[in-house]
């Protein structure tokens, strides 16, 4: 139990460390200052990489465990929070806790970094159609096909 306990601290900090680098992100995001925009996402992703990995080493941990009080392989924490003795039922109950508020605080940040990223596209669309030209797709080479923008006829009467 104590190989996975600390296997939980480290993806505690991890999830910690990805939520500093997405309110990073979110901060170049709401700037405007695109510059160091590739460098928070690269940021990210390298965070999400190293939680992909530690991913595994907990599943090892938790099956090790589980098998250790009699339980199949691949439980999930909140049965082996229930399964297990004192004090590893509230230890491994307070790591479940601490992972659901992670998740629940990640995923509202990464929903508003997502929404940033879509009006930012929408302004920077609708700047270059200002610009007399529209992408209308690419050709078979992957450059943008473009075609000037037709004069409008406008009824200011009505």
């Amino acid at each position: 139990m104590e190989k996975l306990s600390l296997v939980l601290w480290r993806e505690r900090e991890l999830l910690e460390t990805l939520h500093f680098k997405l309110e990073v992100e979110q901060l170049v995001l709401a700037s405007g200052r695109t510059r160091w925009l590739m460098h928070a996402a690269r940021d990210v992703d390298a965070v999400l990489s190293t939680i992909r990995e530690t991913e595994v080493l907990r599943a090892v941990a938790a099956d090790e465990a589980a098998a250790a009080i009699g339980m199949t392989s691949n439980p999930s924490l909140s049965a082996l929070a229930d399964a297990a003795e004192e004090p590893w039922s509230t230890i491994l109950a307070e790591h479940r806790q601490a992972f659901v508020a992670a998740t629940a605080d990640i995923t509202a940040l990464a929903d508003s970094n997502r929404d940033l990223i879509s009006a930012g596209y929408r302004s920077a669309r609708e700047t270059l159609l200002s610009l007399g030209e529209t992408t209308d797709g690419y050709a078979a080479d992957g450059s943008a096909t473009a075609e000037p923008v037709r004069p409008r006829l406008v009824d200011r009467s009505l």
